[in-house]
């Protein structure tokens, strides 16, 4: 089943001598249960298509297609759709430091059902999956670094999104907590075949994706 389609994405930013183009037609078909990491230098581009794709900002043209709808950032309940359609897992994890590791889990079940109860509860199976729920009082700095990713897989992973984005998720994290959180991602594939999209500097972990692909230039490129 194919989740997202992209047609010839571009988006470039004002500077003080023009416009710097970043990205200059990206073409790219994401189907049910795909892995892709993209690669590329830093600077090239790569967060500025993530934020696109997952409708955080807008292109200058092109098209972004989710589920055979086509979608862009301004429609009217884009919130709604971000929440209960696509995850997020960012590098610096971006948990509310006021609210428990369940709290910063269930916040977007709740928000999306205003069912504390039913919230919490998947918030736990989450918990359980990813071996913290005996984390699930204590709050984000009482936390080591692997365990605020598994919060953050976690709170992604609650909605049940079609697609889940990850930008440099393991960047903060040393190598035993890197290949772990890797591990969770394919783990998350193989029993619910969840959809990734990992934008990473690392090779190790771009060649355990089903597609790797490199920015270069502005263009989407399959990658060797």
């Amino acid at each position: 089943m194919k989740i997202l389609e992209v047609k010839n994405l571009k988006k470039s930013f004002k500077e003080s001598t023009g416009r710097l183009e970043v990205l200059k037609g990206i073409n790219l078909i994401i189907s049910k249960g795909d892995t892709i990491a993209i690669t590329g230098e830093s600077g090239s581009g790569k967060s500025t298509l993530l934020h696109l794709l997952g409708l955080l900002d807008k292109p200058d043209s092109g098209e972004i297609s989710y589920l055979e709808k086509i979608i862009n950032s301004k429609q009217k309940y884009i919130h709604k759709f971000r929440n209960e359609k696509i995850g997020f897992v960012f590098q610096f994890h971006y948990l509310l430091n006021d609210f428990t590791a369940e709290e910063n889990i269930a916040l977007p079940m709740f928000l999306k059902t205003s069912n504390l109860k039913l919230s919490k509860k998947k918030a736990g199976e989450l918990m359980n999956l990813l071996d913290i729920l005996p984390r699930k009082d204590h709050y984000p700095n009482q936390l080591s670094g692997g365990e605020q990713q598994r919060v953050a897989v976690a709170r992604a992973m609650i909605n049940d999104p079609e697609i889940i984005f990850a930008d440099e998720p393991t960047g903060n994290l040393d190598e035993f907590h890197s290949d772990e959180l890797i591990n969770i991602f394919q783990r998350l594939n193989l029993e619910k075949n969840q959809t990734f999209m990992i934008i990473t500097h690392n090779n190790k972990i771009a060649d355990q994706m089903k597609i790797k692909l490199k920015l270069e230039n502005g263009i989407l490129l399959l990658a060797e």
